[in-house]
């Protein structure tokens, strides 16, 4: 089965179509879009560079997650909400383009990052937390948590330049 079906009867709804030729809906959801991501990638790259132990050496990193996390979370909402508006104004521009599904696959890597991180290296936290050097698990989870979420941005970025494209994508026949 192909997806192309899929985006195709999303493409042709009334809503993604008023969505589309709005006059001002897809600027709005692309600064929010924009915004949210700042909000959500600058906190996250501050705690990824506690993990990785180059700033805030001498605060626990227990009391700093407590803190920044209501705000990244509401970043990150924001940020997908956003960006699934602006992907379902125009589905069909999205489904040959290759930076966004590569963009898509990295959320996921930074996602299973996060989780991984969350269900064994952070559950140690206590004993870590105040070494100048944290534990290989933590810059581990930190040098590829600010690796992927600068591509995802960069990646993000390019999506509007989708005949950049690998060639080998452009012979996959997806437009």
């Amino acid at each position: 089965m192909t997806l192309r079906p899929i985006f195709e009867w999303m493409d042709a709804l009334e809503s993604s179509i008023a969505l589309r030729e709005s006059l001002n809906a897809y600027p709005a959801f692309l600064t929010a879009h924009v915004v949210s991501m700042c909000l959500f990638a600058g906190l996250i790259g501050y705690w990824d560079l506690r993990l990785l132990g180059l700033t805030l050496k001498k605060v626990p990193a227990s009391s700093i997650l407590p803190r920044i996390l209501p705000w990244a979370l509401t970043g990150f909402a924001v940020s997908v909400v956003t960006g699934l508006l602006l992907f379902y104004s125009q589905p069909m521009r999205y489904f040959s383009n290759f930076y966004f599904w590569f963009k898509s696959g990295m959320i996921l890597l930074a996602g299973l990052n996060m989780f991984i991180f969350h269900i064994t290296t952070e559950k140690s936290a206590a004993r870590w937390e105040m070494d100048l050097k944290p534990p290989f698990g933590a810059r581990l989870a930190g040098v590829v948590s600010l690796v992927l979420w600068a591509a995802i941005i960069a990646t993000g970025r390019l999506i509007a330049y989708a005949g950049l494209a690998p060639v080998w994508w452009d012979n996959l026949g997806l437009r």
